[in-house]
């Protein structure tokens, strides 16, 4: 019986794993040993009991008490906290999906590696912020590493049985969000239930946001430097409103070649949960006539300008990227609490990496994950030292 983990079972991504792994056979088939949340303790008491996990951790301490009623009478152990969470990822699973949302995720996802097993990875902000740290874990232990993310997924499945050194360019697609045509007047006063109203997805509201702001593709880009390899003047954003071409891959003879699929995100995660194989997968099946058109156009950096600050960060190097991502979380924090502006939450982050390049520790190296976390940490405290000045 194959052995499974899921890190953030209760977000969108884990629920939609979760989803999978019960049309293919739930507890009959796989043996769950770790299941993770944050506050949904009631879900995450569901889905351990439907699973029959082994043990069930909420990354709050104060909810302990709650899951651990929840799950009375189940067998299932109860855990809380950050470091219950590493200890979950160190039990031997042969397949762990890395879901939890932020600088959270990274701790774990390491752990998980020293075991030698396959990560899928949906925390982009593991290879934002310790890239070549994660990449040389994964080589040094065996594991793989199988992406998550729509755009990676399909860069990844595009690239199978081809020559690496034949790659020319990699195009990645954004939607544009429920903000695509909106002026720089109307972005200023974008509420938070706007942003995350996506036209196309059905996601977390944190991402959701990141989506509106394009903060979620200044990931990715960063994201496709680290995981493949490619230069960044080799990457490539198109909006694609549509969200039915998730990624391209351009090669030496100048062929394309797309990975396309109705915008669910069970693709990229049955792809990963059945790699190297496909299996039959519950998502639309695309009719292209009655698609019709499939639209792209450039992104507008002015209105978006957590794209060129993504290549800002590339171009840096280093902690760069732990600064990048930490600041731009404490700048959505804000912007969910009202206390900041959409358009602000850019120009906080780009304040950020400006002070912290002048105090000249952005470009040092990521030796180790503590260190990576320090930045993560002193970043946060810079921007929360930003926006009080903002307000004062």
């Amino acid at each position: 019986m194959r052995r499974i983990s899921i890190f953030g079972a209760t977000g969108s991504i884990g629920q939609n794993t979760i989803d999978l792994v019960r049309r293919q056979g739930g507890a009959e088939r796989y043996r769950t040993v770790a299941l993770s949340g944050g506050r949904n303790v009631a879900l995450l008491a569901e889905q351990a009991r439907e699973l029959r996990a082994e043990m069930a951790v909420t990354a709050h301490e104060d909810c302990y008490d709650a899951l651990k009623a929840a799950l009375a009478g189940s067998g299932i152990e109860a855990a809380a906290g950050a470091q219950a969470l590493v200890e979950a990822a160190e039990r031997p699973a042969d397949w762990i999906m890395s879901a939890i949302v932020g600088a959270a995720g990274l701790a774990p996802g390491f752990r998980a590696l020293a075991q030698g097993t396959t990560l899928a990875l949906a925390n982009k902000e593991s290879l934002v912020t310790a890239g070549p740290l994660l990449m040389a874990e994964a080589a040094r232990h065996g594991a793989t590493i199988l992406p998550v993310d729509s755009e990676h997924s399909a860069v990844f499945q595009a690239l199978v049985g081809e020559d690496a050194g034949a790659v020319e360019r990699v195009i990645i697609t954004a939607s544009g969000g429920p903000f695509r045509t909106w002026t720089r007047d109307q972005l200023a006063r974008a509420t938070p239930e706007q942003a995350v109203a996506h036209p196309n997805w059905s996601m977390g509201q944190r991402i959701s946001v990141d989506s509106a702001s394009m903060f979620n593709k200044a990931l990715e880009l960063i994201e496709t430097r680290e995981f493949f390899g490619i230069e960044p003047d080799r990457i490539e954003v198109l909006v694609h409103p549509q969200s039915i071409v998730h990624a391209l891959v351009g090669f030496t003879d100048g062929a394309l070649m797309a990975h396309m699929g109705a915008a669910d995100m069970r693709h990229a995660i049955g792809y990963a949960l059945n790699w190297p194989d496909r299996r039959e997968t519950p998502v639309a099946r695309l009719d292209l006539a009655k698609i019709g058109t499939l639209a792209f156009e450039a992104p507008d950096a002015d209105r978006f300008p957590a794209l060129r600050l993504a290549r800002e960060v590339m171009k840096t190097g280093g902690l760069a990227g732990a600064a990048f991502n930490a600041a731009k979380e404490i700048a959505l924090d804000h912007f969910l609490a009202r206390r900041i502006g959409f358009l602000e939450m850019s120009a906080i982050v780009e304040d950020v990496l400006a002070q912290l390049s002048g105090e000249n520790c952005l470009r040092n190296a990521p030796a180790s994950l503590e260190v990576v976390l320090e930045m993560d940490r002193r970043a946060r405290r810079c921007a929360e030292e930003v926006v009080a000045a903002r307000a004062a």
